[in-house]
């Protein structure tokens, strides 16, 4: 699945995402859920497609006796996922410690960026 484009949304005060149409649909058919990582670099979440981020982990060392560099990018990696169902109306509810950790804005921009989703500040990604 590639994920290209854009589209201006507005989470609501429930802190609700209302996954566009038009990346719902790149989705393999049965897949509607998301883990959302947040990227502090550039203020933004990060949604991978279930499936996609479960293979793309299962993809990296695991050992018992992982060196201290693997063993921080895990904690700080899966320790700040978090898994988020769709709704019936293709919305998933952002946690808020990920909007807050990140400062994101209510008006953002959802961009394709390959096999995820981004989600940027709408001002900041418009300014360039």
């Amino acid at each position: 699945m590639l994920f290209t484009g854009q589209a201006e949304i507005t989470i609501d005060a429930k802190q609700r995402l209302a996954v566009p149409s038009k990346f719902r649909a790149r989705l393999p058919e049965g897949e509607t859920n998301w883990y959302c990582v947040p990227w502090p670099e550039g203020s933004l979440l990060r949604l991978y497609p279930e499936k996609t981020f479960e293979a793309q982990a299962a993809r990296l060392d695991d050992s018992l006796t992982a060196g201290r560099d693997a063993s921080q990018l895990d904690t700080m990696l899966f320790g700040s996922a978090e898994f988020l169902e769709t709704d019936k109306t293709g919305r998933v509810r952002l946690p808020k410690w990920h909007l807050d950790l990140v400062e994101l804005p209510t008006d953002v921009m959802v961009v394709g960026a390959r096999s995820r989703l981004e989600i940027h500040p709408r001002e900041a990604w418009q300014a360039g």
